[in-house]
């Protein structure tokens, strides 16, 4: 991968992808910022030329930082961490000196939207913003970061002392990052979990997935539920119907860059209830939502694009992406996920 600059006023990000032969190379645009990268040399050299040809651009080598991340290689693989960006934070929250925290939120928190008493409204938002751009390389906090960020409009001292757990948290490791390495291979997998009915202001479920290509975690969410799930089982079930949908999304993605299919795409479960309505075609509820995701689980299945593991709740790796969890599931979990501090001390 090469890192470059150009002059443009456009403030979209892009992907553009030429290939000629089997032979591709990607552009990644955002903003003045460019990652170029592919599978033949020539190819890049003359998409470089031709860039040259329109834009005043300048060649900063191989990739090494971009937009707040560091990306570091070894013998094992590329590692990408926002280390810089987490001490920046820290010293100007003044939490350098804090004492770390063990897990990023409490387990089994009842944060609420009466959360005491009112807090400064600019200073949470700045706050959380920060942390959500965080998220992008820390999936460990992206659930902590996914509940506060739902009290933006109103922000109070309970919600705020959840920010600083967050901070103190990553005080503990802020060279924590994603390691990428080879596996032989690069079969798509996907976790997805529920955690039905936990909010305590309207009983949504949160639902969490976390994608894997060739063993290496790509793809991961948190997020509140639209409407209300009457059962466990309907929360999965939407939960596995957002699961697929990123699948498929992956898998058009890894076409478009020449890389074929590697057998049906897996995705773990761990409520057999919600496994066995995917496969049964009896309908079992009216509602709509509910219909639409059973039909196109189930046309999935049939076209034998995914299949349906049945995954152990503690070996459910999404589960940490659905709700708080004790330092003794949830940093097992974190290592499974591939996240190491490599400026740790050996």
């Amino acid at each position: 991968m090469l890192g470059f600059g150009y002059k443009q006023s456009h403030a979209d990000h892009t992907m553009f992808i030429k290939g000629g032969a089997g032979k591709i190379a990607v552009l990644i645009v955002y903003v003045d910022d460019i990652i170029m990268t592919g599978n033949d040399v020539n190819e890049i050299l003359n998409l470089k030329s031709s860039l040259a040809q329109e834009f005043e651009i300048k060649n900063l080598g191989s990739l090494r930082y971009f937009l707040g991340m560091k990306v570091a290689r070894s013998d094992r693989g590329i590692f990408i961490s926002q280390r810089k960006y987490i001490l920046d934070l820290l010293e100007e929250t003044g939490m350098l000196g804090c004492r770390p925290a063990d897990s990023p939120i409490e387990a089994n928190h009842h944060l609420s939207g009466n959360g005491g008493g009112c807090t400064d409204k600019e200073r949470y938002q700045r706050l959380v913003g920060r942390l959500i751009y965080l998220a992008h390389t820390r999936p460990d906090v992206t659930y902590a970061v996914s509940v506060v960020s739902q009290f933006m409009h109103d922000p109070r001292a309970s919600h705020l002392d959840a920010v600083y757990r967050i901070l103190r948290y990553l005080k503990s490791a802020p060279g924590k990052g994603i390691l990428f390495s080879n596996h032989g291979h690069l079969r798509l997998e996907t976790f997805t979990d529920a955690d039905w009915a936990g909010s305590v202001d309207d009983r949504r479920s949160t639902s969490g997935y976390c994608t894997f290509i060739g063993g290496n975690l790509v793809t991961w969410r948190s997020k509140k539920q639209s409407v209300v799930a009457r059962s466990s089982a309907e929360a999965e079930y939407r939960a596995m119907a957002h699961g697929v949908c990123e699948l498929l999304w992956l898998q058009t993605v890894l076409r478009d860059l020449g890389i074929t299919d590697n057998g049906p795409m897996k995705l773990y479960c761990d409520n057999k209830a919600a496994i066995n309505i995917a496969h049964n075609p009896v309908q079992y509820d009216r509602t709509k939502h509910r219909e639409i995701d059973r039909h196109f689980i189930k046309e999935k299945l049939s076209a034998g694009l995914i299949c349906m593991p049945f995954v152990r709740s503690e070996d459910q790796l999404a589960g940490i992406f659905t709700k708080g969890l004790g330092s003794k599931s949830f940093h097992p979990i974190v290592f499974k996920l591939g996240l190491i501090d490599i400026f740790a001390p050996t």
